[in-house]
């Protein structure tokens, strides 16, 4: 499942290239023709995200909700238009550049009420201007569950995944496993800033990096992270443990990361 940043990157990059035209909108593959019909000919009047859920706003009070899932991409081209590749479930047209969406978990438009609703479902967004972190905190405070499933859980905390889960904690010196309710106020705000600083750097590079003075990698992204798939700790030496946390693999270094009692 592709991290926050990515899809505030795409909700940057399709706001510039869309917002204010009236767009053509179809389904090659035909499993969205009948929202494709209901949309085409309005215009856009926004594109954005809140947390992995990209919204494209039109005039009429309509949006469009895309989330992509574990296995939904992305493609921006500019015109004259390509031949679909792959299963294209919606293409979105301007005046200058199309976006085709294939493979997403969700592809549906929403009238003005279902997507306050949407809103209302998703957490803070890190990311976001208008978020408000004391949120995210109230829920983390009363929780039993791990702070490593907290911070990955969208409704609490919004943008977080994966990879990013693993480099912040390791970062902040907690371990995944520590209750929410064992997290301070001054712990919550490091790992809230160090989200946010992280992940605004994903999106200016369009790439994972969580390395100090790190570049953008033209290799995989663990060669911009310090401990997330890594043999090693790059501090202390000591051998990285794999966690499983609600189903997904979780990095910790023992020695710089203890766990509480």
């Amino acid at each position: 499942m592709l991290e926050g940043h990515t899809i505030h990157r795409a909700a940057r990059d399709h706001h510039k290239a869309l917002a204010g035209q009236k767009l053509t909108i179809q389904s090659p593959q035909g499993r969205f023709a009948e929202g494709a019909l209901q949309l085409s000919g309005q215009i856009c009047t926004a594109v954005e995200t809140f947390g992995k859920h990209l919204i494209y706003r039109f005039d009429t009070g309509d949006a469009l909700h895309i989330h992509l899932g574990l296995f939904g991409k992305i493609r921006k081209s500019t015109l004259p238009l390509e031949q679909p590749k792959g299963a294209v479930r919606v293409r979105l047209i301007g005046n200058s550049h199309a976006i085709d969406i294939n493979g997403p978990s969700i592809c549906e438009v929403l009238a003005t009420e279902e997507l306050m609703r949407l809103i209302d479902r998703v957490g803070p967004d890190v990311l976001r201007s208008d978020a408000d972190p004391d949120l995210a905190y109230e829920k983390i405070r009363k929780s039993n569950s791990s702070i490593g499933s907290l911070i990955m859980n969208q409704s609490v905390m919004a943008g977080i995944g994966n990879i990013y889960r693993t480099e912040i904690l390791w970062r902040q010196a907690v371990h995944p496993e520590t209750p929410g309710k064992m997290i301070d106020r001054q712990t919550f705000n490091r790992i809230w800033n160090d989200a946010k600083a992280l992940l605004t750097l994903g999106v200016k590079h369009n790439a994972i990096i969580t390395k100090e003075g790190a570049s953008k990698s033209r290799g995989k992204y663990r060669e911009c992270v310090n401990i997330f798939a890594m043999e090693s700790c790059p501090v202390c030496k000591d051998e990285i443990c794999r966690l499983e946390i609600n189903g997904r693999c979780a990095f910790v270094c023992q020695n710089c990361q203890p766990l509480p009692r």
